[in-house]
């Protein structure tokens, strides 16, 4: 996966033109065949886009327009016929939300054509749910789904005042879900969260025990830390029993993606992604799930942890 670029154009239509052709026929038609490489072109300039490349030939392609402020609009989701059924689109869906998040969109939304309800499942299995029809376009779904908040976090002590500031907001029984490669910062961003519940012992990360169960000075809640690298799935998380702490403690778990979602209905996703370059920066992508998170502003709270000025 990677950023389109300019000189994507003309293949990028090929492969427009190619995915919607495969398509069953659709009442009104689909006007993708009316993309030129200039069209697209003019896409990649308002807005970018991401696309998969397999070998020598790009093999998906979306494009992200903006349909208002702070709301990114996918166009024209594509995957080659040559290239189905390997996952692409999951991926080119996940590539797109964290390019639209990055930009400063919170929210995306788009269309997809009522007719084909296999296109709408595949939309509300990624977490989109379906919007009020526009009763001028009867022919579409509307589907819609909010973004984490993207943040450049340029020092490992700017990512511990991340954490502090998550902090604040973070009370008893809400799970955080860290999430990123060996040494991106989780345990670093846990030991900023520490800092701020008033954990005064060392929180290092609990590769071989775990987990591990740190007391607040302060009167803030318990951090309950847990390392599920060594996890095959949610049977073993509970086998650790989080769930005797898990009401009256702040539980962060490392390596939590796929392991640790069952455990509650409201969580804090952390995804920390290196920077292209291979230098110290990283990009951090946070989103809150379940009712819990639906009013809290995390833009401001995570924002608040680094200056713009120290961005990327």
């Amino acid at each position: 996966m990677r950023v389109a670029e300019p000189r994507d154009a003309a293949e990028l239509a090929e492969v427009i033109h190619a995915a919607f052709g495969a398509r069953p026929p659709l009442d009104p038609p689909s006007t993708a065949g009316n993309e030129t490489a200039d069209s697209v072109l003019a896409a990649l300039a308002a807005g970018g886009g991401v696309v998969a490349e397999i070998g020598d030939r790009i093999a998906g392609v979306v494009l992200i327009g903006t349909a208002r402020p702070g709301v990114a609009h996918w166009r024209r989701v594509s995957v080659h016929p040559d290239f189905w059924r390997h996952g692409i689109g999951t991926e080119l869906v996940a590539a797109a939300e964290e390019l639209a998040a990055e930009q400063g969109h919170h929210r995306v939304e788009l269309v997809a054509r009522r007719e084909v309800a296999s296109l709408v499942g595949f939309w509300q299995r990624r977490g989109y749910t379906v919007e009020p029809d526009d009763p001028d376009q009867p022919w579409y779904v509307h589907l819609a789904k909010s973004l984490p908040t993207a943040v450049w976090i340029p020092t490992t002590e700017r990512m511990r005042e991340l954490g502090r500031s998550l902090a604040d907001v973070l009370a008893p029984g809400d799970l955080v879900v860290a999430n990123g490669d060996l040494g991106a910062g989780k345990t670093t961003l846990t030991q900023g969260i520490g800092e701020g519940l008033g954990i005064s012992e060392t929180v290092i990360s609990p590769t071989f025990v775990l987990s591990r169960v740190h007391r607040s000075t302060t009167g803030r809640p318990t951090l309950v830390h847990v390392d599920a690298y060594r996890l095959s799935g949610p049977d073993e998380l509970e086998d650790l029993d989080l769930d005797a702490t898990l009401a009256e403690a702040v539980t962060v778990v490392e390596w939590g993606a796929g392991v640790a979602e069952p455990m509650a209905e409201d969580r804090l996703h952390i995804d920390i992604l290196r920077s292209e370059d291979g230098g110290n920066s990283r990009l951090v992508l946070v989103r809150g799930v379940g009712p819990r998170w639906a009013e809290v502003d995390l833009a401001q709270i995570v924002r608040a942890a680094t200056p713009a000025t120290e961005g990327q």
